[in-house]
């Protein structure tokens, strides 16, 4: 080990889910870590997703799953059932022994709810955070990360996690790919729930499955919202159409669906359209003293609701391999983050792709 130092210097290049999770981790960790987010400020897109116990042990771990909870709601049951029919295929009771086997709830909450946790971590533990930052390229010069960014502006570090999603600018720096069209497009929509809204499944994941299209649908902030994704397959897509998977072909694709299914539809805002797109899985997530990690290193299809939860994976991983290597009782050991950012990578890799490739099977 070389002479111990005080601190270690990270990179964190983007502020979606995955990146605040790694600056955090690793401030956790004691380093002096600064994000940058290109965008004019921070903030989430899209509606609820499902945090399975292994995204919210890493919150507990972090003590921010007390925070999840006041704004998410814990659902009692998730069940399947056949969207033509409305018969109920099976169900899985989400508290209890559910939760005792895996330690830790299931949770449903929005996506901006979660990332405002994340963001509130950040700045609590003394995470830099800075926006209006585009990074263009990542460079390591004499055992350090320099990044290059369009002002002209460099930041150095002692390593930079890509955090940067699925059209990452830094994923070139490790292997020559673009994002994969699935073929099925999302319309996703938060209503409020009111007097009149059918209290039957308003405790539950509902997820209503049918000939390629499925529809899901569960309550967001301690049961005022409740979240709709409508998920089918696009004939415009496969026809080769540059712009498919419009308003038209959604009707179409659940017009045998039974009457819930039919007026879950109405809930959807359907002017924003979301292609499902992810990346073949890659062995390699390291260049350098830079890492790649979240939808940057694995981008996943939302079958499994598993994008966020293997980022928050990501984090506690790296927190784990960089503690007693880069952060040690006898003081900081930044030489550390070559051993550690790739036994990160080879510890996650085979999972992350494992989903990855079950995503794409149960679409």
């Amino acid at each position: 080990m070389s002479d111990p130092k005080s601190s270690t210097e990270v990179l964190v290049i983007g502020g979606g889910m995955a990146g605040l999770a790694g600056a955090l981790a690793l401030r956790e960790n004691g380093a002096e870590v600064t994000l940058v987010e290109r965008a004019p400020e921070f903030g989430e897109v899209g509606a609820g997703l499902q945090m399975a116990p292994n995204a919210s042990r890493v919150l507990k771990r972090w003590g921010l799953l007390e925070k999840a909870l006041e704004i998410g709601v814990q659902p009692r049951h998730l069940v399947f059932r056949d969207a033509v029919t409305g018969e109920e295929l099976t169900r899985q009771t989400l508290g209890g022994e559910f939760e005792e086997r895996y330690g830790a709830p299931y949770v449903v909450i929005h996506r901006s709810d979660l990332h405002r946790v994340l963001l509130e971590g950040c700045e609590a533990a003394g995470v830099k955070l800075v926006n209006d930052v585009m990074v263009e390229s990542v460079e390591t010069v004499n055992g350090r990360a320099v990044a290059h960014t369009a002002a002209g502006v460099d930041y150095e570090a002692d390593v930079v996690i890509g955090a940067d999603g699925l059209k990452s600018t830094l994923r070139p720096l490790v292997a020559n790919d673009e994002p994969v069209p699935s073929a099925y497009v999302a319309y996703r929509g938060t209503v409020p729930i009111t007097e009149n809204t059918p209290k039957a499944d308003l405790e539950d994941v509902i997820v209503y499955l049918g000939p390629d299209c499925h529809l899901v649908q569960y309550p967001l902030r301690k049961g005022e919202l409740l979240n709709t994704v409508a998920v089918f397959k696009s004939a415009s897509f496969e026809r080769g159409e540059e712009q498919y998977g419009g308003v038209d072909e959604l009707e179409a694709a659940y017009k045998d669906c039974v009457p819930a299914v039919q007026e879950a539809l109405k809930n959807l805002a359907t002017g924003i359209r979301w292609p499902m797109y992810d990346r073949d899985p890659i062995e390699n997530w390291v260049a350098g003293r830079m890492v790649l990690m979240g939808d940057a290193a694995h981008p996943m299809l939302q079958y499994l609701a598993q994008g966020a939860c293997q980022a928050l994976e990501d984090a506690a991983v790296l927190q784990d391999v960089s503690n007693g290597t880069v952060f040690t009782a006898d003081g900081v050991n930044p030489a550390a983050w070559d051993g550690a950012i790739r036994e990160f990578n080879t510890i996650r890799a085979g999972r992350t792709a494992r989903v990855q490739r079950t995503a794409r099977v149960w679409g």
